[in-house]
């Protein structure tokens, strides 16, 4: 007989031990060794069979030991420390309060919207990367002291657990979550918990309750649809992530992004502080946030603007970040499916309080006329944006040229700002408790002192290394174990698991969503080579694989079974598996055990790829495609590169060459490299390689480092644009909205005429100066409302100017709305050069004067 609704009822802790509920409802536990300890000791059966899960331990704890740790004076004075510890941790000044106290100017309060959140496998709300880089960023931030909001969903059967059938086939399985059980609060005030409407066609309403997740000292806000008061169809929005179709799909967004800033407004009303200053876009999903703000302020009685001024003021304070390099990985809706949400009477838009809907559109506009593009309204709402590594920022300028017209891809107005990974999530804690011993605990608390793993024997190292993969294998066996029992195997039949996997040798992990271009099967084009390589007798290696294929993904679903098919092979199947059920506790052991770190993407499509950086944090070396973080830091000695076939078009002839490649690498490098050993069986050049991974990939890696990062270059100066252009009853805002608006009238009109050059010497030199003048037909602009430059580069035989230089050009003289331009250029290269002049929009308010997308060049 099956429940038809399961629900969770918590104990009742006598007094003597409510610091438990305390503990377990914040979410630091997930990541402080010493709040799991005190939970272990409680029920260490209990602890593991419930998943390392607070509550879910509390859930089954018996009035018996209840009474008997009431008694216990050494529980209960660790745990008084730990609560204690917890109190200090949420109240001690930090690094952002530091730099609050140093006089610099930073944010009051930061909204983080992101659709999946990584924090822990005990709230499974996150599919890959992008969930595990917000939960991440989230536990940076508390560690850092940054006052952060976030805000998401709370999925109702989170994202999919996997399985395999006998053929090796994904099989999804979406168990329900019981937010009782699960370590969340109701949002709620004096009248009751806070619900959240929003408007849906058909004259139905959205309800949505919004749940707090308390991850250290940051509050994370989900909402969630699975109410009495909604229809079936919108009770079952938050049902699960990634689910559905694009109705599903943009009701979810729709709530995320709208939903979510009304939560937010609940929030900060309920606890009394102010609102946020810079609202933080992690990817376009949750982008009509920006809409709603607008909304806000056009329907606020206080405050007297038009929409123009309205989206300036939003635009000023608005972050945007990209995760994907391909089209295919953007959220795009038929324009059709977005009239049918936001559309009205008389062209005004019922959910948005009367903003136009052509205004609407116009902001996910792209080439096609018949799609509305969540990306470009995140760009087009945020003034400031970035990828998120320094190669795909490259790759996101390219991709995003075509909002910025006339200008190179390098000049597209998107930074980047490379991931980070949280040190205490993912590093095995004996790492940790080596760092307690050698560094001081401030510089621990701050991530530095890295330099000091020179004092440290390189035996000891290796012996971490040793222990950790021997760990890393009995959890192998035992999920091999239960995998094949799964899928239909008898006891009798797995005898050899009892031997698989060899706690001595060598061993790479590969593990990660599957879609075709991370090529989870590279390594199997040519598998009689690899059968080679993982057989060797006397330098054995053994791959770890495992991952999850999009539901939808019939492709991704192929790899993994011809993964499957080739690990169960007798001959391999004690050197190769596939794993499934990846999450956050089985990468955690990965990530610690695994020698080698495998990453083969096709380039550059890999955005970041943080699982890398998460390996090097334990002392593993990558091995790894020039793509993502890799492109940045790889140095030769912290791992190897895995040449790539660029310019090969066929995708089939690329595959097999870099597949040749990183066996190449495996056999001459690699296993060489792991298998020589000093008289003491240490294999002193692998350590060698080890030790200055730590050394130097330590501090870079972090999440500690992104969130600096992020404060420092993005949040802090949207901070203090947004409270420019609201000062003095939004006069900035109306001033960028009016500059906007002539500009723009104006631009078609606005000329280069009559380009020269004076004083260039008979035969040129590097160093050699040239005056450059041109006049400019401005079309009634003010001078001060444009910059004019001259550009110049390296020009090949088409006059296409590589690596180009902007210099601002002086007004040296008008004639009506004419206006003469100077400037004294000096040849920055050698070979063959060119130049020309450019007019483009400025005003000071602006974060680039690329800002407008609009360039004025000389007629040809």
């Amino acid at each position: 007989m099956k429940a038809w609704r399961r629900f969770t009822v918590r104990p009742q802790l006598p007094e003597a031990l409510g610091a438990l509920a305390e503990l377990s409802t914040n979410l630091r536990w997930s990541w402080d060794a010493r709040t799991q300890a005190l939970f272990a000791r409680i029920d260490p059966e209990a602890w593991e069979r419930t998943g390392h899960d607070p509550v879910g331990l509390l859930g089954e704890v018996g009035a018996d030991r209840l009474a008997e740790l009431e008694h216990d004076g050494d529980f209960r004075a660790e745990l008084d420390a730990t609560a204690d510890d917890l109190r200090n941790y949420l109240a001690k000044p930090r690094w952002f309060q530091h730099q609050e106290d140093a006089g610099a100017a930073l944010p009051d309060l930061v909204a983080y919207f992101s659709m999946e959140f990584g924090v822990t496998e005990v709230l499974p709300i996150y599919s890959g990367g992008l969930g595990i880089l917000a939960g991440d960023h989230l536990k940076a931030a508390s560690d850092l002291g940054v006052p952060l909001i976030g805000v998401g969903l709370l999925y109702r059967s989170g994202y999919f657990r996997q399985s395999l059938d006998r053929s090796g086939w994904q099989v999804e399985r979406y168990p329900a979550l019981d937010p009782q059980g699960l370590p969340l609060r109701l949002l709620a005030d004096d009248d009751g918990p806070v619900h959240v409407d929003v408007a849906m066609p058909g004259d139905r309403t959205l309800t949505a309750r919004v749940w707090v997740a308390q991850v250290g000292r940051v509050p994370l806000l989900l909402l969630d649809s699975d109410m009495p008061q909604n229809d079936a169809e919108l009770r079952a929005v938050t049902d699960r992530l990634y689910g559905g179709g694009q109705d599903q799909r943009i009701r979810q967004e729709i709530l995320a992004g709208i939903g979510g800033v009304r939560a937010v407004r609940a929030y900060t009303r309920i606890l009394g502080t102010g609102d946020p200053t810079v609202f933080h876009m992690n990817e376009g999903h949750a982008g009509f946030l920006g809409l709603e703000r607008v909304r806000e302020l056009l329907s606020d009685p206080a405050v007297d603007v038009d929409l123009d001024t309205a989206l300036a003021a939003v635009r000023a304070s608005t972050v945007f970040t990209t995760h994907t390099p391909v089209d295919a990985g953007i959220d795009r809706f038929p324009v059709d499916l977005v009239r049918h949400y936001f559309g009205g009477p008389e062209g005004a838009s019922t959910l948005l309080g009367g903003i136009p809907l052509e205004r609407i559109l116009a902001l996910g506009a792209e080439d096609d006329p018949g799609v509305f593009n969540m990306a470009h309204m995140g760009l087009r709402l945020g003034e400031r944006s970035n990828g998120v590594s320094r190669l795909h920022g490259h790759v996101s300028r390219a991709m995003f040229n075509g909002l910025w017209p006339g200008f190179d891809a390098e000049e597209v107005p998107i930074g980047s700002i490379t991931n980070g990974v949280h040190a205490p999530t993912w590093a095995a804690r004996p790492w940790f408790e080596l760092a307690e011993r050698i560094v001081e605990p401030e510089q621990l608390e701050e991530a530095r002192g890295w330099e000091r793993i020179q004092d440290v024997d390189v035996a000891e190292l290796w012996q971490i290394r040793n222990d950790l993969r021997a760990t890393l294998v009995e959890d192998v066996r035992a999920r091999v174990r239960r995998s094949w029992l799964e899928r239909g195997s008898s006891e009798a039949e797995l005898t050899w698991v009892e031997d698989a996997f060899d706690p001595g040798a060598l061993t790479i992990g590969f593990a990660r969503r599957v879609p075709t271009y991370k090529r989870l099967t590279l390594m199997l084009r040519d598998p009689e080579r690899l059968r080679a390589i993982l057989l060797d007798e006397q330098r054995p290696v053994q791959l770890i694989v495992a991952g999850k294929a999009h539901p939808n993904d019939q492709g991704g679903k192929e790899l993994i079974q011809q993964m499957v098919h080739f690990a169960d092979e007798a001959d391999v199947r004690h050197r190769i598996v596939f794993l499934p059920d990846y999450d956050m506790s089985m990468a955690r052991e990965l990530y610690a055990g695994c020698d080698v770190w495998l990453n083969n993407p096709q380039r550059p499509l890999e955005a970041c790829g943080t699982s890398g950086m998460k390996s090097a944090l334990n002392g593993g070396l990558n091995l790894s495609i020039m793509d993502g973080w890799w492109d940045e830091w790889y140095d030769g000695v912290n791992g190897w590169a895995i040449p790539t076939a660029d310019g090969v078009a066929d995708d089939d002839r690329r595959d097999d060459l870099e597949a040749s490649a990183l066996y190449d690498i495996l056999e001459r490098d690699v296993v060489p490299t792991f298998y020589d050993r000093d008289a003491a069986g240490v294999p002193q050049a692998w350590m060698a390689r080890v030790r200055h991974t730590l050394e130097t990939l330590g501090p870079k890696v972090l999440a500690s480092r992104m969130v600096h990062d992020y404060v420092t270059t993005l949040y802090a100066p949207a901070a203090a644009a947004g409270a420019t252009v609201r000062a003095d009853d939004f006069a900035g805002a109306r001033a960028l909205a009016d500059h906007r608006t002539k500009v723009r009238d104006a631009w078609p009109s606005v000329r280069v005429l009559n380009v020269d050059a004076s004083g260039l010497p008979d035969t040129p030199v590097l160093g050699a100066q040239v005056t450059v003048s041109a006049q400019v037909d401005l079309d009634g602009l003010d001078p001060a409302e444009v910059v004019v430059q001259c550009v110049v580069g390296r020009a090949d035989s088409d006059d296409v100017l590589h690596d180009p230089a902007a210099v601002s050009m002086d007004r040296t003289g008008s004639d009506g709305a004419r206006h003469t331009y100077t400037v004294d250029v000096e040849l920055p290269m050698a070979g063959s050069i060119g130049y020309t002049v450019r007019v483009l929009p400025h005003h000071a308010l602006l974060a680039t004067d690329a800002d407008e997308g609009l360039v004025s060049y000389p007629a040809r």
